[in-house]
């Protein structure tokens, strides 16, 4: 893993940590061309966990995620982002897999990402 890939990591880790009170077991990302993606494990809670036993609890555990997240950086790109990548945010994509998860998150950024 490349230093850059790993500051990325930390932080959309920082930002998930501070966003649901815990940050995820594992995460990896894939700089390729302008985007950048980003694999997370073991991000639920104790609590998202029990909701999520129901279908309903699912599906509210998986809107919060997902809407909560782009939301966020949507409102404001999180500090030194844009500068690690080099270049601007334009859009966030994100999914979690409730009942197995892990998420995935896709940032689409203006330029190519510098290795």
């Amino acid at each position: 893993m490349s230093k850059k890939e790993a500051t990325f990591n930390d932080l959309v880790r920082k930002v998930r940590k501070q966003l649901f009170g815990k940050g995820p077991e594992r995460i990896k990302t894939y700089f390729i061309d302008n985007l950048a993606i980003t694999i997370l494990q073991g991000n639920l809670t104790p609590t998202e966990k029990f909701i999520a036993r129901s279908s309903e609890g699912k599906e509210m555990v998986h809107a919060a995620r997902t809407r909560m997240i782009q939301e966020v950086y949507a409102q404001k790109v999180p500090e030194g982002l844009e500068e690690l990548a080099g270049s601007k945010l334009l859009y966030l994509f994100s999914d979690i897999k409730v009942e197995d998860d892990i998420a995935v998150s896709v940032f689409i950024f203006e330029k190519p990402i510098g290795k």
